[in-house]
């Protein structure tokens, strides 16, 4: 076979004379070029045919797997691969409600000019100040590297964004889109429309919160104080009308979350600009319970209102075990003799030690009666207003102490807890409760920022003889010679207020300064409490005098809160 074979395609010699190779230089211009005349033709060799023909088979199989492989054993899997790379389903993240103050302005909203560079609505912010820790702020929605949504729902982190979460959430939709090769959406379909979160409404002013805010930072550079915090709310309604601290925050810098040295700023500041201090600060409250104190006095029948008591500027209590080392308990100032209504406009000190512990000739409530009405009254618990991070703060007793310091309770104890002393944490709002319940004939109130809303409430029971005589005390700290909050006094609202100031350290070099009340006197419809933190001792400016400058700016700019009718209403 080898052989035939080698016969068979073995080159075929044979001699080729000279004029066939040539052509004869005689003819050539007889040679037509263009019908291809002169070429000599030379047939293709059966060897080069096959092996051309092996390679278009080898292709041909080639490519007949590959589609046999796509078409049959993997035409599904590619199939859905075709399908994926053609269409997509994108989350249309759904706008959240508006947070709007009382009367409709906007506090945080939606900014439709940024949203189109996010794909999503941007959350926008009031830049009023002191508003921040109120109203919050939020997690918005974010995309990694490749454009994709990881997070894909605005959740509210603080205040109003958080406590109202579930009503300003919106419902996000679907649409499905189709790309071209080159990834060019080429159509679109929402298939689900997002729906918008719900709006709420505030009970608070925001000018009026931002008025509060700003005298109490002006002060605090002013004086000295570290810090300081305010509130307003009706009494007949729990509603909150001004609600602000200082530091505060623009709730902008965490919603954003680009600024990490802000933020940083704003987390390490020793003031705690983050806290809302009227919830979450707990702090001595000093002479402002006195007038709880008075009540309870009276409730119990440890006096009667024409019960005097004299103060020659302190309570000597005997040593029986050392006669000669008595303890002695100061008072701010020798008062003489003080009834309860004088006892509560001068804040006298001696009173209160002895209405509170007692004496050897004057029985006193004593520490587990003291702590009955001071827990009736709200404090040692949490008011219930619907923003996170609320303090129940310490009503000082026995077991408190026993647990804190390991230590029996003692009659001095109660003295200093009598005037506001010793171990006493209370909120910002605690009081602001409390000072309405007096103001509105024993309701106490869980507080709402939420206008128009009905709000829980709790009938405490007092005698409106008692509590007539305690708010006539607290006139009269306003309007009488010796008040201690004269500088609330005025000719176009009455004020009724109690002032407190809370010693830090044994040296006296630092307090705290409170102011807190109801107007008008006549007809309560506002309490208020104004707080100042860490000021010098021997500071003239506190807590009073702010509270009369936020009074001066509502005269003006808002009578009707203060009881001053238009004067075409007067009549």
């Amino acid at each position: 076979m080898f052989r035939w074979l080698k016969r068979r395609f073995r080159p075929v010699r044979r001699e080729v004379s000279f004029d066939e190779v040539l052509v004869d230089a005689i003819n050539i211009a007889r040679v037509d070029a263009d019908r291809l005349e002169g070429k000599r033709e030379m047939p293709i060799s059966k060897a080069r045919l096959v092996g051309v023909g092996v390679v278009f088979l080898v292709v041909a199989v080639w490519f007949t797997y590959r589609l046999f492989v796509i078409q049959i054993l993997e035409g599904d899997a590619f199939y859905a691969r075709s399908v994926n790379n053609s269409l997509g389903q994108a989350t249309i993240i759904a706008e959240r409600g508006v947070i709007l103050d009382r009367f409709g302005e906007a506090l945080a909203w939606n900014d439709a000019d940024v949203a189109k560079e996010h794909d999503f609505p941007v959350r926008a912010y009031t830049t009023r100040n002191g508003l921040g820790s109120v109203i919050g702020y939020v997690n918005a929605p974010r995309k990694d590297a490749k454009g994709v949504f990881y997070r894909t729902e605005y959740t509210g982190i603080a205040g109003i964004e958080e406590s109202a979460n579930a009503t300003l959430s919106g419902i996000n939709g679907t649409r499905y889109f189709e790309e071209d090769v080159q990834g060019e959406i080429i159509a679109q379909h929402t298939i689900a429309p997002a729906q918008a979160g719900g709006s709420v409404t505030l009970s608070l002013d925001a000018e009026l919160t931002e008025v509060m805010h700003d005298i109490i930072a002006s002060t605090t550079e002013m004086t000295g104080f570290r810090s300081g915090a305010a509130a307003i709310m009706d009494v007949h309604t729990g509603e909150i009308i001004a609600l602000a601290g200082f530091p505060s925050y623009n709730p902008t810098v965490f919603a954003d979350g680009t600024n990490r040295e802000k933020i940083a700023e704003l987390s390490n500041d020793a003031r705690s600009p983050l806290m809302d201090k009227i919830i979450a600060g707990t702090y001595i409250p000093g002479s402002i319970v006195k007038p709880f104190v008075a009540y309870a006095a009276l409730a119990e029948g440890v006096v009667t209102p024409e019960t005097t008591i004299y103060s020659d500027g302190r309570l000597v209590v005997p040593n029986r075990y050392n006669p000669d080392n008595p303890t002695i308990f100061h008072d701010w100032k020798a008062h003489g003799s003080l009834n309860l209504v004088r006892a509560i406009a001068q804040s006298g000190d001696v009173y209160f030690y002895t209405v509170g512990g007692g004496t050897d000739e004057q029985r006193g409530l004593g520490i587990t009666k003291f702590n009955t009405w001071m827990n009736t009254f709200g404090f040692g618990s949490p008011t219930g207003i619907a923003l996170s991070g609320e303090r129940a703060g310490v009503v000082p007793n026995p077991e408190w102490k026993q647990e804190i310091f390991g230590d029996e309770w003692r009659l001095g104890d109660t003295y200093n807890t009598s005037i506001g002393q010793y171990g006493w944490q209370v909120t910002p709002i605690q009081m602001l409760v409390a000072y309405a319940a007096l103001a509105n004939g024993g309701t106490k109130f869980t507080p709402t920022l939420y206008k128009d809303t009905q709000t829980p409430s709790t009938d405490l029971h007092l005698d409106e003889n008692y509590l007539r005589v305690v708010r006539q005390g607290m006139r009269e700290a306003v309007a009488t010679d010796g008040g201690t909050v004269r500088g609330l006094d005025r000719k176009d609202v009455a004020i009724a207020g109690k002032s407190g100031t809370a010693e830090l350290d044994r040296a006296k070099t630092k307090v705290h300064t409170w102011v807190a009340g109801f107007f008008p006197y006549e007809a309560p419809k506002y309490s208020f409490i104004l707080f100042m933190e860490n000021g010098p001792y021997k500071n003239q400016v506190g807590a009073s005098w702010v509270m009369k400058e936020v009074m001066n700016w509502m005269v003006e700019h808002r009578p009707e809160y203060v009881g001053i009718l238009p004067e075409g209403d007067a009549q």
